[in-house]
Formats: structure tokens, sequence, C-alpha cells
């Protein structure tokens, strides 16, 4: 049954899923950061929504939306409109180029980013498994 992008659900199944991954543990060894991940509406979103995972060494802990993105500071925020998240998610923008383009906003260490390329691929590959209703 597909779960809908940027729920709790959702979020919860994420990092199930990242913990229960041991290419996932092996790849983001080096990580430590949590992120705020910023969804912006546009023509087939029209919330803004924001979700919080700690990121730490391969492991992903504290899933949970977020009314705001100052309820909890975070080392990284990404943000991007639901149109851009949903081409990550379907394998349609790599993650990178999105952060290197401008089409993902990441406020944070990019040296990091850089440093970790595996994380953030092992990250996208995971979240592109789960059976996503994006709404549409």
């Amino acid at each position: 049954m597909p779960i809908k992008f940027a729920t709790e659900e959702w979020i919860k199944e994420l990092c199930d899923r990242l913990n229960a991954s041991q290419e996932y543990a092996q790849a983001a060894a080096n990580w430590e950061g949590d992120n705020i991940f910023v969804i912006l509406p546009d023509a087939d979103y029209q919330a803004t929504t924001y979700f919080y995972i700690n990121l730490q060494h391969g492991k992903a802990s504290d899933p949970r939306l977020l009314k705001s993105p100052d309820e909890k500071k975070a080392l990284f925020t990404t943000s991007a409109p639901f149109g851009t998240w949903r081409k990550v998610m379907e394998g349609r923008l790599d993650p990178l180029q999105g952060i290197f383009s401008g089409k993902l906003k990441l406020v944070g260490s990019m040296a990091q980013v850089q440093r970790n390329p595996k994380a953030t691929y092992m990250l996208t590959k995971i979240a592109s498994q789960i059976d996503t209703d994006f709404g549409s």
C-alpha cells in the first residue's frame, strides 16, 4: 500500500529502512548532521511541509514533522518545491546535481556533503524504494 509522501508515516518508514540498510550504514559511517527537509508549494502541492531526521554515523533517528523550521535546530536544511523532491524520489534528478544547480537549496556545510556523496546517494536510493503516493 503506498504511503503518502512527506507524512509522519513516510518519514518513519524512511528511517526504518535507513536503519535496516547495511549499504547506508557503510556509506554514511562518517556522516554527522541532522537535517530539516522542506517541501515547498508548487502547482501540485499547496502546503509547506517540514520534516526532521537526525542522521549520525549511518543511523537515522527522531523522525518527525515540524510546524516550522524554527522548532528544531539542525546542521542542514534542504529545501525545494514538491515537484523537485518528486523528481529526486523517482530517480529523475540526481540529488547532488540538484544541489549544485540550485534546484535543491542546501543550508549547511557543502564540504561535508562533498566528502560524503555516497551517504546522499544511498539516502535517496532508499527513499526512492518506498512505495510512495505523491497525490497525483
